[in-house]
C-alpha cells in the first residue's frame, strides 16, 4: 500500500521566501508490520548477508554490566511482547511475563549486532550510495553505551549483485537492554519523498521569531476551536516546528528535529567536513498531527523502539565520502 502524507496545512515558503533555498527533500520510510525477506528493504528484517562474511559484534563496554543492570535475551523480549498482547492471561502466563524481566548472567562476550534497517537504492529515492553499492545496512548493539546512553549503530554498504550465497541463520545478540526498546519488529517499507525546512533553532533568530509570530496569527484565525493539538499562543507558536518544518518518523535525509536541544554540528572524523543527516530512527512511526498519512489515521502500531525519553537517533554521513564513518546523535 502506498503511504501519502497530506499536503502541509499552509505553504510557509510562500509566506517566507527566505525558506525556499533552505528546503531539503527527505524520504519518509513509513515502516509497517510485515514479513520482509533478505531481498527487501525493511526495518527489523533479515539482511542480505554473504555466508562467508563474519557477522559484526560489539566490543564496546556496556555500563549496565558493571552497574548491576539486567541482561535479557531476544527471546525474553519477544515473549514479553506476545504476552502483553494476550487478553485474560492465566497465572502461568503472568509468571512467564514476570520472568522475562529476570534476565540472565552477563556472558562477558562481544555482543552480536542486531539488524535495524536495510535500504535498497531501487526502493528509496535519494538514498546516497557509494558507486559500487546499492544497499545500505544498519545494525546496532541493543544495549546502552556511553556517552549518549543509546545503542551503538554500524552502517554498511554493499552491492547486492556480489553477495552470492546468503547467510540464512543470522546470529542473535546474547544481551538486550532490559526494557527491550532496541529490538524493532519486522516491517516492510513504503518510501515517500517530502519537503522539509529547518527547525526554528536552525534558523537565524530574527527569521525564526517572525515565523513564530506569523504562525500565532494564522493559527488564531484558522485553528481556534478546531484542532485539539493547538489551543493557545504558546502552542500556536510551535506550529511551524511540528507541522510545517520537519517530518516525524523514520526517514532518509532531510533536517534534524532540534525540538528540545540546540542544533548539533557533526564533523567527519576523517576529514572534518560538516556531516549531513543520513537516517533518522524515530519511535513515532506514524507521525502525529497533520503528518499522519491518510491511510493510517487510525493506525495504532508500536515498532518496539524506545530511545531514552522519546528521543530520536540520527545517523549522519560525510558529504565527501560515504566510506568515512557515520556519526550518531541522540536528541
Amino acid at each position: 500500500m502506498v503511504r501519502v502524507t497530506p499536503p502541509r496545512p499552509v505553504d510557509i515558503a510562500a509566506a517566507f521566501p527566505e525558506l525556499a533555498p533552505l528546503a531539503r527533500q527527505a524520504v519518509r520510510l513509513h515502516p509497517r508490520p510485515g514479513a520482509p525477506g533478505a531481498h527487501d528493504s525493511s526495518v527489523g528484517g533479515p539482511l542480505l548477508w554473504p555466508a562467508g562474511e563474519p557477522w559484526p559484534v560489539c566490543a564496546r563496554p556496556h555500563p549496565e554490566e558493571h552497574d548491576g543492570g539486567i541482561a535479557v535475551s531476544v527471546a525474553d523480549v519477544r515473549l514479553r511482547r506476545a504476552l502483553y498482547e494476550t487478553t485474560g492471561r492465566t497465572a502461568e502466563q503472568d509468571a512467564a511475563l514476570e520472568a522475562t524481566f529476570a534476565g540472565h548472567p552477563w556472558s562477558g562476550r562481544p555482543n552480536a549486532m542486531l539488524p535495524v534497517a536495510q535500504l535498497y537504492a531501487r526502493d528509496v529515492p535519494l538514498l546516497p550510495c557509494p558507486e559500487d553499492a546499492d544497499v545500505m545496512q544498519v545494525l546496532w548493539c541493543p544495549l546502552e553505551h556511553d556517552p549518549q546512553w543509546a545503542p551503538a549503530p554500524k552502517v554498511l554498504w554493499r552491492s547486492s549483485a556480489l553477495v552470492g550465497e546468503l547467510l540464512t541463520e543470522l546470529p542473535l545478540p546474547a544481551e538486550v537492554a532490559e526494557h527491550g526498546g532496541y529490538l524493532p519488529e519486522p516491517c516492510v517499507l513504503h518510501p515517500e519523498v517530502v519537503t522539509e525546512y529547518p527547525a526554528p533553532l536552525e534558523l537565524e533568530d530574527g527569521l525564526a521569531e517572525r515565523i513564530e509570530d506569523w504562525c500565532e496569527d494564522w493559527c488564531e484565525r484558522e485553528l481556534t476551536g478546531t484542532d485539539p493539538l493547538y489551543r493557545n499562543a504558546e502552542e500556536y507558536r510551535a506550529y511551524y516546528q511540528f507541522e510545517l518544518a520537519v517530518a516525524p518518523g523514520w526517514k532518509v535525509g532531510g533536517w534534524a528535529p532540534c525540538a528540545s536541544m540546540d542544533p548539533y554540528t557533526a564533523y567527519c572524523e576523517e576529514c572534518r567536513a560538516v556531516m549531513r543527516p543520513l537516517l533518522t530512527i524515530d519511535p513515532d512511526v506514524v507521525g502525529g498531527g497533520s503528518w499522519a498519512p491518510v491511510e493510517d489515521r487510525r493506525l495504532d502500531f508500536d515498532l518496539g523502539i524506545a530511545i531514552g525519553r522519546s528521543n530520536v537517533l540520527q545517523l549522519y554521513r560525510c558529504p565527501v565520502s560515504l566510506e568515512h564513518p557515520c556519526v550518531e546523535v541522540v536528541q
